[in-house]
């Protein structure tokens, strides 16, 4: 964005050279300078600034020009910058008519000819003026805007990936905004056609898929080599952790994510039992220093979905949802979990549309001074629950066991039971979800019988469903889809392992591919545990190249 505009005016060049150069020498860095000779030319620098989009935060006029007053002149911006302030530069001998103008024409206040030394009677005056001026100012967006429904599940697979990433933009609904349609009509785009996502420099993409987003955004969608010794397919703490060690130990690395870094973990508002953060820290943050830090030490972040894992000799190649492969001599699976999908009536199709998995961040806003269902005990549903507590009238968590004790740590039920905006049900399930369109109403099923509640929207925090659908039969898993390895694969599938010796302790069924994280199984369901099997497995990453040599 342009710096704010600092306009002087005075019909005196001598007068106005000496204004202009004292406000340089003060508010160069931050502001524009900008200089007229008469009221008419001020007049119409402020109209060509407006036409422009610029701002002025500042007028300084004389007030004896001919033609055209200062006050007059200052009366008159007000019509195009009425938040601009304004400040009259008079005579001794007008201090009378300056204080009558104060009033009449809501002059911010006038200076005495001459302001020397300025240090005293300038910038004093200025300094407060314009840090009034900022404090109610609030700047133009000038980033992405998503023009988009809000109970269309595109335009929430739109809105949650930028978030995510951690890529600002405004989001504009034609429900409650106004003029949403007017910003696409502007560039002559269908309004039919949502989500639609506009861009500073006057491109757009329709109903775009998410590669063709991340690639607009400037994620990396394709690879910057064909060969790496190590390529971790998942962004989540274990996948980071192993990312950091990878690359400052001098691996080749490439991180390969679909969604964002962070994980589920990622999603988290609020992680206070994480070690070193004695006041806690959002998984977005978390996240975000891992990625910070995984590129500042040389891996390689690939935004894209691996839908296929086969091995080929010592080699094991990765297919991508484009179609393009990449190849590794070592394998690292930390793709993690998602939540369990709600097994009930009405839950297919209003998914994306008052129905949500996780994506309390995202969604949080949009909840404002509305009533909040969120199904879950564990931890993540307790942060989440904290979180929409700021703005939702009210957040009500759906609990099938019979306390929080269970399944969250204490500090997170202390919170929850000192927070009047929450309630907790127990013994509580949801039987239906009903709505047409979105959304509208809820069927619990309670100790005291059934109830019906109204809603727009139920966030779902339950269970762990590994992401392993894409691995190869050749990898063991468990009936649910969590990896074995090390000695839970010798003791449970002996007969899948290959070679002579023992697999290493991340490592599964197929030599040469590990896992770490969530996804593992018999895995601690903990960011801190991730985190350590990520940066353990690249010891056994360098045991496994090492035994490669001949």
């Amino acid at each position: 964005m342009a710096k704010p505009i600092l306009l002087a005016i005075d019909d005196d060049i001598s007068v106005l050279e000496a204004v202009v150069q004292d406000l340089r020498q003060r508010y160069g860095q931050s502001y524009r300078i900008l200089r007229a000779a008469s009221g008419v030319a001020a007049l119409d620098i402020c109209q060509q600034l407006k036409d422009r989009g610029d701002v002025v935060a500042l007028l300084l006029s004389d007030q004896r020009m001919p033609g055209m007053s200062g006050v007059e002149l200052l009366q008159r911006t007000m019509e195009l910058y009425p938040d601009a302030k304004r400040v009259l530069l008079t005579a001794y001998a007008d201090t009378e008519a300056a204080i009558r103008a104060i009033n009449s024409a809501k002059i911010h206040y006038y200076l005495n000819k001459p302001w020397d030394p300025p240090e005293e009677k300038l910038y004093p005056v200025l300094d407060d003026l314009l840090g009034d001026w900022h404090e109610g100012y609030k700047p133009p967006f000038d980033g992405v805007r998503v023009v988009g429904l809000r109970w269309s599940p595109s335009d929430f697979l739109v809105r949650e990936f930028l978030s995510r990433n951690r890529i600002p933009f405004q989001w504009l609904t034609p429900e409650v905004t106004p003029g949403a349609l007017d910003a696409l009509k502007e560039r002559k785009l269908d309004g039919s056609k949502l989500p639609v996502v506009l861009f500073s420099d006057g491109s757009s993409l329709v109903q775009p898929s998410i590669t063709e987003l991340a690639s607009k955004v400037g994620l990396r969608t394709t690879a910057e080599q064909e060969f790496y010794d190590v390529v971790i397919v998942g962004a989540g703490p274990a996948g980071l952790a192993a990312g950091v060690y990878g690359a400052s130990e001098g691996l080749k690395t490439l991180i390969i994510e679909a969604d964002a870094p962070g994980g589920q973990a990622g999603s988290s508002s609020r992680i206070e039992n994480y070690l070193g953060f004695p006041e806690g820290l959002s998984g977005e943050e978390l996240g975000k220093r891992s990625y910070l830090q995984a590129r500042r030490l040389g891996a390689e972040f690939l935004t894209q979905r691996v839908c296929e894992l086969r091995s080929e000799g010592p080699y094991h190649l990765l297919k991508m949802g484009d179609g393009r492969e990449v190849s590794c001599l070592v394998c690292l699976i930390a793709t993690g979990v998602s939540y369990c999908k709600l097994d009930i009536e009405g839950a297919d199709h209003l998914t994306g549309a008052g129905i949500y998995y996780g994506a309390a961040q995202t969604e949080a806003l949009a909840c404002k001074d509305e009533e909040v269902f969120i199904i879950g005990g564990a931890n993540s549903a307790g942060q989440a629950a904290m979180y929409f507590s700021r703005y939702a009238a009210r957040v009500t968590m759906l609990v099938r066991g019979d306390s929080l004790a269970k399944s969250m740590s204490r500090y997170l039920i202390d919170q929850i039971e000192n927070n009047s905006k929450i309630e907790v049900m127990t013994r509580t399930e949801v039987v239906k979800a009903c709505g047409s369109g979105h959304l509208e109403r809820l069927i619990l099923r309670t100790p005291e019988g059934e109830q019906v509640r109204d809603t727009n929207s139920l966030f779902i925090f339950i269970g762990a469903a590994p992401k392993t659908d894409w691995i190869t039969p050749d990898i063991a898993k468990d009936a649910k889809g969590f990896i074995f390895s090390g000695p839970d694969l010798k003791l449970r599938f002996p007969q899948a392992w290959p070679l002579d010796r023992d697999p290493y302790l991340l490592e599964t069924s197929v030599p040469g591919v590990f896992v770490a994280g969530d996804v593992r199984f018999n895995s601690v369901k903990r960011c801190a545990s991730a985190v350590g099997e990520g940066s353990i497995a690249i010891q056994f990453v360098h045991q496994y190249l090492a035994s490669l040599q001949p």
